[in-house]
């Protein structure tokens, strides 16, 4: 044994004594004093966790950095627009398409449609969107969810495109009007586009539905999108005209401001 082992084997036996206060690091050589040292060394640069940062960031570079916050969420936005939505809409709502439940709900319709047949066909969720622009609503009319039948819902509440038959939700309309309007005659189809050409917003509160299987799409997140446009458009638009036929649409517009609309 060598003339510096004794001394360390000696200081060994006296760490592993009983009583004996342990020594955190030690280090030495012969000649070499014996040193406490703390386990941990703070790096360069490191802070205690009390101390206030040294370059704080100043108020224009969290403006800065709020403001490519919100760009960046307005560009995700922009690539989750949904096939066929109109352009006129996309600004008052395209926050929306960057929401998490959004991105749900899309995902959730895709599987739908690959595993059954989902109405309307994807390029006519949102023909709604299409036959008016946004400025120029003038009434709103809202349905619970598509119809569920082969060639029957193509984007506009209670109505289906032609030569299908009127459905009797449809019918029932058809007949309010005759009693409520003299000279009104049966068109003889269902296909409601003119109205919406005409500023009648046709808006289901649910926008798909899965084949033979009524409110099968509901509280998937399609509620909460309608209630965005509902709310867009009664913050936005004065003099609009609210027609809620039925407890579901009554429920879907008690938020409405009723001194700028009307609601019958």
């Amino acid at each position: 044994m060598g003339v510096c082992s004794r001394p360390l084997v000696g200081l060994a036996r006296k760490l592993r004594a009983p009583g004996k206060r342990p020594v955190r690091l030690v280090t030495g050589l012969c000649g070499d004093s014996l040193q406490d040292h703390p386990t941990k060394k703070a790096r360069v640069g490191q802070e205690e966790p009390d101390t206030p940062p040294s370059s704080p960031l100043s108020q224009e570079q969290l403006v800065r950095i709020q403001r490519n916050k919100a760009a960046a969420l307005l560009r995700l936005a922009a690539r989750n627009v949904p096939v066929g939505f109109g352009e006129s809409w996309r600004k008052p709502l395209g926050a929306e398409f960057g929401k998490p439940y959004f991105i749900k709900l899309m995902g959730f319709v895709a599987e739908e449609r690959k595993r059954y047949t989902v109405y309307p066909p994807p390029q006519q969720v949102f023909t709604w969107t299409q036959t008016c622009d946004i400025k120029d609503v003038k009434v709103v009319i809202l349905g619970q969810d598509p119809y569920h039948g082969p060639n029957q819902a193509h984007g506009l509440c209670f109505s289906v495109q032609r030569p299908v038959p009127p459905p009797p939700s449809l019918e029932n309309i058809y007949k309010e009007l005759s009693t409520d309007i003299d000279g009104f005659v049966h068109p003889g189809h269902g296909d409601l586009s003119g109205w919406a050409k005409q500023g009648v917003l046709l808006l289901n509160a649910v926008l798909t539905v899965r084949a033979h299987q009524a409110n099968s799409h509901k509280e998937r997140g399609w509620e909460e999108f309608t209630d965005a446009v509902v709310s867009w458009l009664n913050q936005n638009l004065n003099g609009l005209v609210f027609l809620l036929w039925g407890s579901y649409a009554q429920k879907k517009g008690s938020a409405i401001d009723r001194v700028w609309v009307f609601m019958l």
